[in-house]
């Protein structure tokens, strides 16, 4: 295989395909992890900002943003020829999360992005996935002019079990992304390998 295309004269391959949720808290850059790998051009369900939302809406910290998303993001990435996967960006506000669990339904796994300046926005996101066993993967968006700290720190600080893999991203970089797409993936695979093992004592 050469570039993601097949070998002349081999029929194509069937790709496996695999739901992967975006989440976080709001403000966080889902939106822009989405727009920023899709092969397609993403389906965005967002409204602007009214002074209505103010009350419910903490903007400290995000105080440019102008848009929210109230139902999902949704995009497409060929990671190979034989695996494709589907993006679910979650909303953030606390107003639509009901709508996680419809969206979580079938979902190999999750991204939950992180922002130092406000960290306490993603642990809704960790503990939903936790409380459901659906493996997922911290990224440390990594904002212009937000503190950076050392991995370890981050991750006390989330009270994240050992085996949550965590690592620093950036949104808005096509290839950062993909890392932490296929850090994803391999953690979701791994976990189920440990789930199948049978328990001996």
């Amino acid at each position: 295989m050469i570039f993601g295309r097949s070998e002349r004269g081999k029929p194509p391959v069937e790709p496996v395909t695999l739901k992967i949720l975006v989440a976080g808290g709001f403000g966080v850059g889902k939106t822009t992890l989405v727009g920023a790998v899709s092969e397609i051009r993403p389906l965005r369900t967002e409204e602007l900002l009214t002074e209505a939302g103010r009350p419910v809406d903490d903007l400290s910290g995000v105080e440019s943003k102008h848009t929210t998303t109230v139902a999902m993001d949704f995009g497409r990435i060929t990671l190979r020829e034989d695996l494709v996967l589907y993006l679910f960006g979650t909303p953030g506000q606390e107003r639509f999360w009901f709508m996680w669990d419809e969206l979580s339904e079938g979902a190999l796994g999750a991204v939950v992005l992180a922002d130092t300046r406000r960290l306490e926005d993603c642990f809704a996101a960790v503990d939903y996935f936790e409380r459901r066993s659906i493996p997922f993967l911290v990224g440390v968006n990594c904002f212009e002019g937000a503190p950076r700290y050392p991995v370890e720190d981050v991750r006390q600080a989330l009270d994240l079990d050992a085996g949550v893999p965590l690592l620093m991203c950036d949104a808005r970089d096509r290839e950062s992304v993909k890392e932490a797409l296929i850090g994803v993936v391999e953690h979701a695979m791994a976990y189920a390998a440990d789930r199948r093992q049978p328990v001996t004592g």
